[in-house]
């Protein structure tokens, strides 16, 4: 079984930074692709960036140059570090990965979310 566990969220104020951290749980045999999301109360959830086990990297418009994915694929761990934070970037943020656990099927696996808020 296969869990993604979030942490680092919390309050900031603008202009401030987060480094929010995504552990991947269990023994899978393979994790793909790894990303971040987040859903505004009201909004849609939205891309804000993702990440290839080569490390080939893509990032929503709006947050290039402000955020940075990485991951460390012994670790099983995905970051997203996020700087010079805005108020519209007050969101849940949630981890996703495409996992194998064998070698004929793959799916997404989500995190259970972690809030992020960006207020004076």
């Amino acid at each position: 079984q296969v869990q993604l566990v979030e942490s680092g969220g919390g309050l900031v104020q603008p202009g401030g930074s987060l480094r929010l951290s995504c552990v991947v749980s269990g023994v899978p045999l393979r994790i793909h692709d790894m990303g971040w999301y987040r859903q505004a109360p009201g909004k849609e959830r939205e891309l804000v960036a993702s990440i290839t086990s080569g490390d080939d990297t893509n990032y929503a418009d709006s947050r290039k140059g402000r955020f940075t994915i990485s991951r460390d694929n012994a670790k099983k761990t995905v970051w997203l570090q996020m700087n010079s934070l805005r108020r519209e970037d007050t969101a849940v943020y949630y981890c996703k990965a495409d996992i194998s656990l064998d070698p004929w099927s793959r799916r997404d696996y989500w995190g259970q979310g972690t809030q992020v808020t960006v207020s004076s």
